[in-house]
């Protein structure tokens, strides 16, 4: 029992250290989607890809020895928490103490990840608003209607509303 628990111990630092990396890439993709960098977007979307391969796999690991400890204590795999395992090992108070610090630290990044990753989604989700908005306006100077100049000979000079020169730009 006592390796499982350290092996659970183990899995849960090394998924604590790939989150802590996956906050700060998403960190650090904040000001990207910010600045409209596609391709610094896409390397850091790229490396994220890698991090999340590895929590994956460390999942797998967890599972199975989430599956060991439940068989070990007679316990439905399904209904096992982190949380009855901390309260289980209260004859052991160092394992206890280390595996209730791992679940906390753990428990706290993902938190902050969740929190980066809504704020980039809202981001994102502005990105693509500014750009429907602009795509409606092109759309509407295309199809906005003749004015009704017309030159010296009696014919339409075929100017049309909206297609000046100027456009306002919000980066400036």
């Amino acid at each position: 029992m006592a390796s499982l628990i350290e092996n659970l111990i183990d899995i849960l630092e090394n998924i604590s250290t790939e989150y802590e990396s996956l906050l700060g890439l998403s960190t650090k993709k904040t000001p990207v989607i910010v600045a409209g960098d596609l391709e610094k977007l896409a390397l850091v979307t790229d490396e994220e890809q890698i991090v999340v391969s590895k929590i994956n796999r460390l999942d797998q690991s967890f599972q199975v020895t989430m599956k060991d400890v439940a068989n070990v204590i007679n316990k439905d795999v399904n209904e096992l928490t982190l949380m009855a395992i901390v309260d289980f090992l209260h004859s052991r108070p160092s394992e206890q103490q280390k595996l209730a610090a791992v679940y906390d630290r753990l428990s706290s990044v993902v938190h902050r990840v969740v929190k980066v990753n809504e704020q980039n989604s809202q981001l994102i989700r502005n990105a693509l608003e500014m750009v429907e908005f602009d795509m409606n306006i092109l759309q509407a100077m295309k199809a906005s209607p003749e004015t009704a100049n017309y030159n010296r000979g009696a014919h339409s000079a075929g100017n049309s509303l909206g297609t000046g020169t100027k456009r306002f730009d919000a980066r400036q």
